[in-house]
């Protein structure tokens, strides 16, 4: 028997996360061009996959009612079209962590040329949905990836 695949992750250069998708028909509207929600989903995944390499157990802290993050801000800007079939770099760096919050800049690439970047302010949120405390070890975890850099 082969061993079940491991889905694709992303990887730390320095404090920049780099993570890669591949352009699907689902991301796609009617012309092959990708639908600008996909960028967000693309975003998304880039960002929990940084959670996983920092050792942040997200899941974990919402089965025992610790909380979670959720987004509080975003904003997209548009460059150019990814296409069907095309390979998309998401890079991410924190700029920023504070006690309830942290803010990253991402930005989709294909062979350097800017597709879309995106501004996120993401907050974590007790089981109540009210901002709370990050855990401290998750607060020195993103410690070590904040870039310093205002943008990408």
């Amino acid at each position: 028997m082969t061993a079940h695949p491991v889905p694709p992750g992303g990887r730390f250069d320095g404090p920049l996360h780099r993570f890669a998708v591949r352009v699907y028909a689902e991301d796609t509207d009617a012309t092959g061009r990708v639908y600008h929600g996909a960028y967000l989903r693309w975003f998304e995944r880039a960002r929990t996959d940084i959670l996983e390499l920092l050792g942040i157990d997200q899941r974990a802290a919402i089965e025992v009612g610790e909380g979670y993050y959720v987004v509080s801000d975003v904003a997209l800007r548009y460059f150019a079209p990814a296409l069907l079939g095309d390979s998309v770099l998401i890079e991410t760096s924190c700029d920023e962590t504070r006690v309830a919050s942290a803010r990253m800049s991402q930005v989709a690439l294909i062979d350097g040329t800017r597709l879309c970047e995106a501004k996120v302010r993401v907050g974590f949120v007790g089981p109540d949905g009210r901002a709370k405390a990050q855990p401290l070890a998750w607060r020195e975890s993103f410690k070590t990836i904040v870039s310093g850099r205002e943008n990408l």
